[in-house]
């Protein structure tokens, strides 16, 4: 038998995206930036991930694409939806994990999510983005003490 192999680190260059973080144009009215970091289990920034977010609209495409940087960040440019569904692509991982966006000035529509209904306040708050100058920030940790809650698909 041979060792297991990872995959990656690779995204950067093998699923590059024409519009990138761009989910709307810069100049779309009511849109802001979402931000964050991608931490792994020892709480260390994740260099070489990929962020993919959708989004249900019919208006535009809700889709986007941002590789983190040498600190794990990302960014991706969007307009508010109910919530916004993250794919995290990263070394290490053979597929990738699903979550999803809150954010809390939507109390109404997070208190009546099917969603958030089921999960528990610590699970919950790992969902929600928090305010920032020019949108929100939304940090991600694959595992560890903090870790975001991952869906199955």
């Amino acid at each position: 038998m041979t060792p297991s192999q990872t995959i990656g680190p690779f995204f950067t260059h093998a699923l590059p995206y024409p519009e990138g973080p761009l989910v709307v144009p810069l100049s779309q009215p009511h849109s802001f930036w979402v931000r964050g970091k991608v931490f792994d289990g020892v709480n260390a920034p994740v260099p070489d991930a990929l962020i993919e977010s959708w989004q249900v609209t019919d208006e535009f495409s809700g889709f986007g694409r941002c590789p983190t940087d040498e600190e794990g960040n990302w960014a991706l440019h969007t307009v508010k939806a109910p919530y916004l569904v993250l794919s995290v692509f990263a070394r290490g991982l053979l597929n990738r994990v699903v979550t999803r966006i809150y954010f809390p000035d939507q109390e109404q529509l997070n208190a009546t999510d099917p969603v958030l209904a089921t999960l528990d306040d610590t699970a919950r708050a790992t969902l929600l983005a928090r305010a920032a100058d020019d949108g929100y920030t939304f940090d991600i940790h694959l595992q560890g003490e903090h870790e975001t809650t991952f869906f199955a698909l």
